[in-house]
């Protein structure tokens, strides 16, 4: 497969690392754009085709991903459009632009996929929720296989985009305020600051894991430590008497609600 990215920012150069150490693709199969080509040196010296001109990226282009500001998409498509292949997969990653509203910069030429990869795709453990037209979902299961590279990745309907957005994107920000919230108790009751934030940090990491090879509810792993008249579950009960559940749920509406 030929792919191209159009962008080569942060989150354009954190694709093509994902993709190019895991072996998906080899540097032959890979394109990015961007203004100052220079800046994108090491992939140069991998043998990656590495131009300013997004018409010549695209040209032999099975997939193409743009990585470009919100403001930018509609008017990059409509410059790239001519240089399509008929059966290429155009894959947008930029929050709050349809498919409807690619499709009708594009004219309908080629299926049109959104993905929604979230930070940690730098290191390749994303979350990366992928939609696209029901007529196109060979498409939107080939993004998928893409991204599945970068970390974990779900089909999901357009409608719930938005909501992709906040759970998976915003999402590493309020467990990171977890973390940190841990590391700040931990100083208090005796650690230092680097062994505070190493326990909470893998403490969490552990935590995921264990709901995501287990398949089980919170809940059922929770019971497994709340012994009792224990500590864990004075801890437990004193945060939720602080709204601690309450809170995160209302940051997430109140997230979503800005979207709206």
């Amino acid at each position: 497969m030929e792919l191209s990215i159009i962008g080569g920012g942060n989150l354009g150069q954190a694709i093509a690392d994902g993709l190019l150490s895991t072996g998906y693709l080899i540097p032959g199969q890979l394109t990015i754009t961007r203004r100052r080509p220079e800046k994108l040196g090491r992939f140069i010296d991998l043998g990656v085709t590495v131009t300013d001109n997004n018409r010549d990226a695209v040209v032999n282009a099975d997939m193409v991903i743009l990585a470009v500001k919100p403001y930018q998409v509609l008017e990059v498509v409509a410059d790239i459009k001519d240089s399509l292949k008929q059966d290429t997969v155009l894959v947008s990653v930029v929050s709050g632009v349809t498919i409807d509203q690619i499709s009708g910069a594009v004219g309908q030429k080629c299926s049109v996929v959104r993905a929604m990869p979230n930070t940690a795709i730098a290191i390749r453990q994303s979350m990366t929720c992928v939609s696209g037209k029901a007529e196109h979902a060979a498409a939107s299961e080939q993004v998928r296989e893409v991204f599945s590279n970068l970390g974990e990745a779900v089909v999901i309907d357009e409608a719930l985009m938005d909501s992709a957005t906040v759970l998976g994107a915003c999402g590493i920000a309020y467990a990171l305020r977890f973390i940190r919230a841990a590391t700040q108790g931990g100083i208090e009751i005796g650690f230092d600051a680097a062994t505070a934030a190493l326990i909470a940090g893998q403490t969490a990491k552990g935590a995921a894991s264990l709901l995501l090879e287990h398949g089980q509810h919170p809940e059922a792993e929770i019971d497994k430590v709340t012994t009792p008249k224990g500590c864990t579950i004075v801890g437990l009960n004193e945060m939720e008497h602080q709204g601690f559940s309450s809170s995160l749920i209302r940051g997430i509406l109140a997230s979503y609600n800005k979207l709206q």
